[in-house]
């Protein structure tokens, strides 16, 4: 079977469950994203342990997990966890890897490498139900909408960068990271994402939604979004490198792992909510 036939296949088969659980929201997408924090932050373990560091996967993976569903339950006001409990867990996971690992088990960087790694799957993820819960998201569908915007505008933006890359890159962007990115594909990408975001409001989030921009707050958005996406990716190419392999890993047929297909949406989403949060509120 060729790549092409596996991402087709797995597209297929992806879309509606991503769909509907953004539909649907509540649990469905809790569970989605926990799912998907867990396997991003085992890949996150894996690539980590590669490059020399030592992260206690366990902890790592079981606390990706629990953040978006602790999110989902700070919403329906099940539990909200307390501040000493958050402040705690630092202290708590650093004498787990003193108990375990011992001085020669460098369970500072332990500690460091796994709260870092659960945040940064987890805990990024988790902007993504915050996102559809948005206060100014009146109704599923306007939801719906706000959570589609930094996926939309995110595989927009790649799609930039790829043509404007192929069509016109010459001069690489950071060839010390990712040789294949080039300063013409990055302005094209912020093109193609500025281009995205007005299309996305007028035809979409504006009629459907009930939700604006000014003109102003368009630009700074599709700006910020674009340079996220590229920054995100960047940065996952960058724990690659240093890792010594080319893909995450192969979980997703034709894709290679879950960390690859959200390297962007890993930045851009936690972007979207913070802009969002400030930008409707001039653009209403």
């Amino acid at each position: 079977m060729s790549e092409l036939t596996k991402r087709v296949l797995f597209a297929v088969a992806a879309i509606p469950v991503v769909a509907a659980a953004v539909l649907l929201g509540g649990a469905p997408l809790a569970v989605l994203l926990s799912v998907a924090s867990a396997l991003a932050a085992w890949e996150y373990s894996r690539l980590a342990i590669a490059a020399g560091q030592r992260p206690m996967t366990g902890w790592l993976i079981a606390l990706a997990a629990l953040l978006p569903l602790a999110t989902h339950a700070v919403r329906l006001g099940l539990w909200v966890p307390p501040l000493p409990v958050v402040a705690l867990l630092a202290p708590l996971l650093l004498a787990v890897a003193m108990w375990t690992r011992g001085a020669d088990g460098r369970p500072l960087e332990a500690t460091a490498t796994t709260i870092f790694g659960a945040w940064y799957t987890g805990g990024m993820l988790s902007f993504a139900y915050a996102l559809r819960y948005h206060r100014f998201a009146v109704g599923a569908v306007a939801g719906a909408l706000l959570l589609m915007l930094p996926l939309v505008l995110t595989w927009l933006n790649d799609s930039g960068a790829y043509f404007f890359g192929k069509r016109f890159g010459r001069t690489k962007l950071m060839p010390s990271v990712s040789p294949g990115k080039t300063v013409a594909g990055a302005v094209g990408a912020v093109l193609t994402c500025v281009i995205g975001t007005w299309a996305y409001f007028k035809f979409l989030l504006a009629p459907y939604g009930g939700l604006g921009l000014t003109w102003v707050s368009m630009l700074t958005f599709g700006v910020a979004l674009s340079v996220a996406a590229q920054v995100g990716d960047l940065a996952e190419s960058l724990l690659k490198r240093q890792a010594g392999v080319k893909d995450s890993s192969t979980l997703i047929p034709g894709h290679g792992g879950v960390l690859d297909r959200i390297d962007s949406l890993l930045f851009t989403i936690p972007i979207a909510y913070v802009l969002l949060d400030l930008l409707l509120k001039v653009g209403r």
